[in-house]
This record gives structure tokens, C-alpha cells and sequence, in this order.
């Protein structure tokens, strides 16, 4: 999950190295030097204000992401190291949107074996940062998204990206207990503990592999959409980023990311609205989402139960290990999201009271002349 590019203190003025150096920080020298040698050898060709240089954006991977001034406008350059990120999956999913007519980052210039990726810049502002959240849901920004998302998922061809499949859903899913309960928590769970957490996950698993497979965003939400600009475009002007991670699985998914984000929650009834009209819209284009809407939102309930479990321990992983701890701050959100799906389905319910339990919510079970 990334933090996108966002709006910066202006550049220095100085063009001396040790001026750009203080804007922008390094932790390894020499590969502060190759950074310096790659950047001057792209100078000339995209007219470049090395002296501009400047920090645009953290990621909570790491990825980091620097701006600087052309003769045209502002670019981006991702700073990835290779022992720790791969950006072949990034060029690779780029292309992939540009060619199904998204607005996404352009590849100027990579340098593969170290890292850099010189980019077009999608602008300042996310669709996230654009959000009034004391004012009414912004339905307009929302079907947006959801005008991108259909186009996305109308590209979809089988064997292009990894699967989404039973091995990776499994996998995401243990984050929750080695990284949330384990290590956040400090639980460990019992024999029994465990064997209901397993069935849940059993259960999790069969539902979300019932749905056709699709192009997979991951983490398609308003923190990664890039609200701005004209555009030519046939699908508004909402861009995307943070796409590297992209499979192909239930096509559940990105919709419940959408409406289940990770920061930003909207009440039920918008989130119906916008899922209805979403599944319109991708039935009409010929996706399969199936012909009865109530059996496409159970679908993508457990898909959201699914992506918040994982999430839950993503967060406490970044926080532990990684040392950010500002993403467990959001961490009620997905205990409540992950507590109102398991509330609805009978087959969750011992899965309700084992994250209770975890959590330490003690739940009123005795009633008394109607009265809780």
C-alpha cells in the first residue's frame, strides 16, 4: 500500500550538489553516486532541473519517490532499491493500463539493475485528499472510479499476470495470526483457537475462488487514484498508481477495495449504491459479475473479510518490523469491518467471536424484557 505523490515545500534555488543532496537524503552513499551519474546522464534529453530535485512521497514499501522540474513541467522519479523491490511487475502493469487506455505513469527511463524509474507526473493531488469527509459522499468521484475499474477489468487475459489463487489467498491470510494476533496482540492461540481461525480460512478461501478471475488491482482506493486533469482520455480523468502488485483473481476484489478502503469509511448505504451501480455497469459491458446482485455483494463481503484480515496484519507487520507505526492507527476500521461481515453470515460467527476475543470486546449476551 503506498502514499502517492503529494504536494511539497518548493525546491532549493541552489544548483550546487551539496544543496540537492540536503533535499533529498541518503542513507547509502554509493548509491546516492549512482543515483547522482543516472540522473546526469538523463539531464539533457527530458531537460532536466537537477537543482529541483526534491522528496514527493514515502511508500509503506520500500519505494520512495523524488520530483523534480522539466522544460515542460514536473516528472517523477521512483527510487526502488533492487535488493528490496522489484520494479519489473510496475513497467510490466504500466503498460498493460496504458494499453487499455487508463491514465497511469509513463516509463521515461529505468534503470533496471539499480532501481530508477524516470515517470510522467499524474499531478499533486490524490482522489483521497480531494474527499470533503464532513460534506456528502462524492458520487461523481466514485462512479469515476468505477468507470476505470470496468475498463481495467474489460483488458483481462488469462496467463499476462501471476494468479490470484488458492496459494497467495492463503498466504495473505496468515499475516493475520503470525503478524496481528502474535506479534500485535501477543496471543497465542490454542488448539481450538486455531482449528476455528483454519475453518474460517477454509471457508474464506472456497467462496473467494467461486468468483471468475479478472485483472486484480490490489489496492485500487482513493489513496491511489489520481484525481486531476483534463484528459483526452475515454474514461474521465481519475489516474492510477501503485499497480505493481496486480494479479489475476475473483473479480470481487477491487471493488471491495473501493468501497472497503483501508482509510476512508462511507456508511453502508453509499457503499450499496456505488457496488449496484458498479455491477451495472460491468453486466452490461459483459464482465462476470452474474445476474443476481445479492449474490454478487455476499461475494464481495467475503472478498473485503478476506483483503481486511490480511490488511490487519500488513499494518502491524509495518509497524513492527518495518518501523511505521502510522498505519496501525487505522486498524479499528478493519476490526469493524471484518466484525460486520462475520455478524451477517452464519459460517463466520465463531470467526466473530475468536477476533472478539482477540481484541478484548466483551459483547452483551443476556437479555432482559427486550433490553440488551
Amino acid at each position: 500500500m503506498s502514499t502517492p505523490y503529494a504536494p511539497v515545500p518548493p525546491p532549493p534555488t541552489a544548483t550546487s550538489s551539496t544543496a540537492v543532496n540536503a533535499a533529498v537524503p541518503w542513507a547509502d552513499t554509493k548509491r546516492e553516486s549512482r543515483f547522482d551519474a543516472w540522473l546526469a546522464g538523463l539531464a539533457s534529453e527530458h531537460q532536466l532541473n537537477r537543482a529541483s530535485l526534491r522528496i514527493a512521497s514515502a511508500d509503506a514499501s520500500f519505494r520512495r519517490y523524488l520530483r523534480i522540474d522539466g522544460a515542460t513541467g514536473t516528472l517523477v522519479i521512483m527510487d526502488a532499491p533492487p535488493d528490496k523491490e522489484d520494479c519489473t511487475s510496475f513497467v510490466k502493469v504500466a503498460r498493460l493500463m496504458h494499453e487499455a487506455g487508463l491514465r497511469v505513469p509513463e516509463v521515461l527511463a529505468w534503470d533496471e539493475a539499480n532501481g530508477f524509474l524516470l515517470l510522467t507526473d499524474l499531478g499533486n493531488h490524490t482522489m483521497m485528499q480531494v474527499i470533503d469527509r464532513t460534506a456528502a459522499p462524492p458520487l461523481d468521484l466514485y462512479l469515476n472510479a468505477v468507470d476505470v475499474l470496468v475498463q481495467w477489468q474489460l483488458a483481462s487475459l488469462p496467463g499476462v499476470l501471476p494468479a490470484y489463487d488458492e496459494a497467495l489467498l492463503r498466504r495473505e491470510l496468515g499475516l493475520f495470526p503470525q503478524w496481528y494476533v502474535a506479534q500485535h496482540r501477543n496471543i497465542t492461540l490454542d488448539a481450538v483457537q486455531r482449528t476455528t481461525l483454519d475453518a474460517a480460512f477454509d471457508c474464506i478461501v472456497q467462496n473467494n475462488l467461486r468468483w471468475p478471475n479478472v485483472y486484480v488491482h490490489r489496492d485500487f482506493m482513493p489513496r491511489n487514484l489520481m484525481a486531476a486533469a483534463h484528459t483526452a482520455l475515454p474514461v474521465a480523468s481519475l489516474g492510477v498508481l501503485d499497480f505493481q502488485d496486480a494479479v489475476y483473481g475473483p473479480i470481487t476484489y477491487d471493488i471491495a477495495s473501493l468501497m472497503r478502503d483501508a482509510f476512508l469509511s462511507w456508511e453502508e448505504d453509499f457503499c450499496l449504491d456505488v457496488t449496484i451501480r458498479y455491477w451495472e455497469k460491468a453486466r452490461k459491458a459483459g464482465l462476470p459479475v452474474g445476474d443476481d446482485f445479492g449474490e454478487f455483494y455476499r461475494g464481495v463481503e467475503w472478498m473485503g473479510l478476506q483483503r481486511h484480515l490480511k490488511v490487519a496484519g500488513i499494518f502491524a507487520r509495518l509497524t513492527l518490523r518495518d518501523g511505521k507505526p502510522q498505519y496501525l492507527a487505522d486498524t479499528p476500521r478493519f476490526i469493524h469491518y471484518i466484525r460486520a461481515t462475520c455478524a451477517r453470515y452464519r459460517e463466520l460467527k465463531p470467526l466473530l467471536r475468536l477476533v472478539e476475543q482477540i481484541d478484548g470486546i466483551e459483547v452483551p449476551s443476556a437479555f432482559a424484557f427486550g433490553r440488551v
